[in-house]
């Protein structure tokens, strides 16, 4: 294995919370290396991302009521104080991206359009395009991170393990490098993980495929806290049309009055107004029971939207049209796919982790911002804000001891892989019971015992334990056996025991 030295922090990851961190990094006075296994605005969730970002824009809102709004959201485990450095944070951000080139669409007086999202009092959600948000205003922060002298970026390098030293601190990483997967240990100061979710543990996902939770899984073998990973968001009007990942059809188009129907053209949630504006738990389990009872689902767009559609939501018109649907003329079929993780790697406003010289940002991490059920738009908002001050307080540290060795994960194979996505869809998708997740608990025993601990293995059984042990519903999580929800809102906190190079060090 070759070894390097970098005199500075390492930022695993890409997207949004990743490159926003490692320019406040660079600005900090600190060399970055970035690490990536695609090229820019390739397989990050960030670039995908369609409705926009949430902040207290409008004469009408406020960081306070943004928070209120998150917090009831989240279903009771939403950490107060992490909302509210959110929110508070959100012109700010906002102002941020837009200085850096982001182009949000603009009001004649120069302020900023705002969508209505659902769980939002108030229109609050900033936009590019109409649906085109995400991939706009990455491009921007890209461009800033390819002219910023101090950034390095290696985009063909996958994170295999992190590296600790005898006290525990991690400094550092092994990635797999270029079509050979030529293996390299990086020393740094701090490690930087911004991986994404864990979309890709599902057959049926918006995000991209590649996003299988192996940061989470990386880091809980080190030794970090593990934070609710029994959360995971399902977004209701995934377009149901056979593609791996599913496009979206974002929930703007709600926000514009298009509404839920089944096959039968009756409203799924109701005939009032804001009746498809609920919570997404809500959406996403109507979705789900319309389907399961053979009733079929469809975003009705035709009157709200009409032939505005292809310059009102471009992103959306297209992927319908390449797939033979025109949404003008006819509903869009539509089904509940995972969208979010909520849970993931235990991390204050700053990215700290539990564990000295770990910070972990963006979707893997579990700030407490979300709780149970995130609010629409929030992800790419935390992404920004809380990546710049990871990457502020990255830039500080001053590095540990001399890594010990550390056992590789092998890889899922391709067949096992499906098989552990259809029956994670299956049984640890909108609607679980104790029953299908002990059988998933079973099916993961079986593939470690042929194919070794994958990382993308220990993600899943996180996210299934976590659920099987969580006997109610909340939020996203939804047990059809404890449909009702305990009186007290508890966090799950999951910590593995030392990894063996630790405590033979000791």
């Amino acid at each position: 294995m070759n070894r390097t030295r970098h005199d500075g922090p390492l930022i695993v990851g890409a997207g949004l919370a990743g490159l926003s961190a490692a320019l406040e990094a660079a600005r900090a006075g600190a060399k970055v290396l970035v690490v990536t296994p695609e090229p820019l605005l390739n397989a990050c969730s960030s670039a995908w991302a369609q409705g926009g970002m949430a902040a207290a824009l409008t004469a009408v809102d406020s960081a306070e009521l943004h928070a209120q709004d998150t917090e009831a959201a989240g279903a009771g485990l939403v950490e107060g104080a992490a909302a509210r450095a959110l929110t508070g944070a959100g012109r700010a951000t906002v102002e941020w991206l837009a200085a850096l080139g982001a182009p949000f669409d603009r009001e004649a007086d120069g302020g900023f359009v705002v969508s209505l999202e659902a769980a939002h009092s108030v229109p609050r959600v900033a936009r590019v395009g109409g649906d085109g948000a995400g991939r706009a205003i990455l491009s921007a922060v890209v461009a800033a991170v390819r002219a910023e002298k101090l950034i390095e970026v290696w985009d063909d390098a996958r994170l295999k393990a992190l590296t600790q030293d005898a006290d525990g601190r991690v400094v550092g990483a092994v990635v797999a490098r270029g079509p050979t997967g030529k293996r390299i240990e990086i020393s740094a100061t701090a490690v930087v993980l911004a991986t994404g979710g864990a979309g890709g543990l599902f057959a049926a996902t918006t995000t991209p495929s590649a996003l299988k939770g192996e940061g989470l899984a990386l880091a809980a073998r080190a030794g970090a806290e593990i934070l609710d990973p029994e959360f995971v968001q399902f977004h209701p009007t995934a377009i149901d049309v056979g593609l791996d990942p599913a496009p979206l059809a974002t929930e703007a188009l709600r926000g514009e009055g298009a509404r839920l129907i089944d096959g039968e053209g009756r409203f799924l949630l109701g005939e009032a107004d804001d009746a498809d504006l609920k919570p997404r738990d809500v959406v996403a389990r109507a979705v789900h029971a319309a389907r399961m009872d053979g009733r079929g689902a469809y975003l009705d767009a035709r009157a709200a939207i009409g032939e505005a559609f292809p310059h009102e939501f471009p992103a959306v018109f297209a992927a319908c049209m390449r797939s033979g649907l025109d949404p003008r003329v006819s509903p869009i079929p539509v089904m509940a796919a995972c969208h979010y993780h909520m849970g993931g790697i235990a991390a204050d406003a700053d990215g700290r982790t539990s564990l000295a010289g770990l910070f972990a940002v963006g979707e893997c991490a579990a700030t407490g911002v979300h709780g149970a059920n995130r609010l629409a738009s929030n992800s790419l908002l935390e992404a920004a804000a809380f990546g710049r001050r990871a990457g502020t307080a990255a830039a500080a540290e001053t590095g540990g001891g001399r890594p010990l060795p550390t056992v590789l994960s092998p890889d899922l194979p391709d067949e096992a892989l499906a098989e552990l996505r259809a029956a994670m869809t299956a049984q640890a998708g909108v609607v679980r019971t104790a029953e299908g997740l002990s059988g998933l608990i079973a099916l993961i025993d079986r593939l470690e015992a042929a194919h070794g601990t994958a990382a993308a293995l220990l993600a899943a059984r996180l996210i299934v334990q976590a659920a099987l042990d969580r006997r109610e519903s909340r939020g996203g999580h939804y047990r059809a056996d404890c449909p009702e929800t305990a009186g007290a809102a508890d966090h799950t906190r999951v910590r593995m025991p030392r990894p063996a190079a630790l405590e033979a060090a000791e």
